[in-house]
């Protein structure tokens, strides 16, 4: 049961010193942006090829012309029947971001390991339209951390039972083993000089920013309501979500 406030002033007293703990996360947040700005950058050397709807494209040729690629690695394996409802969830907020990205030089894509063909089926069937690139012959998930032998996580998948992943493994139409094979992630590269760096990256709570509902969720008073530990299993594509 919540406190219910005996007053208005009571209320503003206590929004009041919430704000000061807020604008220390604020300032925070900005100095934590300025240093990921400042690291030093990754010079790429390999020369990747992604297969995309407009043809084969080199990792500098995924910048369509601009300086800035931020590319999402999106849970979709080469045997997955469906894209991973948490990616999937994720990934309905692109479309209307990539207008504003772009004129700030920004493109956005995400790629996967699935043949592009399963990309582009899966994307009609979600109503989708950003750019999304297949490394199904490409060692760009692998040399990204993104992806993991099949036959490696089958040992840590036999080890004991792993109830919420078995769920998202069976959305995906797949086994845990190889659901956990495939991992989410943000790469960023810039491209200067016709070279391509990689500038930042991460995973896991990383991706925060780019899960919207939670930054909203976070400001009701349910919250994110996953349970304790989070359970990330309520998730559901937008498609399969029970009218409300």
């Amino acid at each position: 049961m919540h406190e219910i406030a005996s007053s208005r002033e009571q209320w503003q007293a206590a929004r009041e010193d919430l704000l000061v703990g807020e604008k220390e996360h604020t300032r925070l947040g900005d100095e934590l942006a300025r240093r990921r700005r400042e690291l030093p950058w990754l010079k790429i050397e390999k020369d990747y090829v992604l297969q995309t709807e407009d043809g084969p494209r080199t990792l500098a040729e995924l910048f369509e012309g601009r300086s800035q690629l931020v590319v999402y690695h999106f849970m979709f394996g080469p045997d997955y029947e469906a894209g991973c409802a948490v990616c999937s969830s994720i990934a309905d907020s692109f479309d209307g971001v990539l207008p504003h990205l772009r004129a700030r030089d920004v493109t956005m894509i995400c790629v996967s390991r699935a043949p592009l063909e399963k990309l582009l089926a899966y994307r009609r069937r979600m109503g989708w339209h950003f750019p999304w690139a297949s490394s199904h012959e490409s060692p760009f998930n692998f040399d990204f951390e993104r992806s993991r032998d099949r036959e490696e996580m089958r040992a840590w998948a036999e080890q004991e039972e792993h109830p919420i992943v078995s769920r998202l493994a069976a959305d995906a139409g797949t086994d845990v083993a190889d659901y956990v094979s495939e991992g989410p992630g943000l790469s960023v590269f810039a491209l200067l000089d016709g070279e391509v760096y990689l500038t930042y990256s991460t995973s896991a709570r990383g991706l925060e920013p780019v899960m919207t509902y939670y930054g909203i969720l976070d400001l009701v008073p349910g919250g994110r309501n996953e349970g304790d530990p989070p359970d990330p299993s309520w998730i559901r594509r937008h498609d399969e979500l029970s009218p409300v």
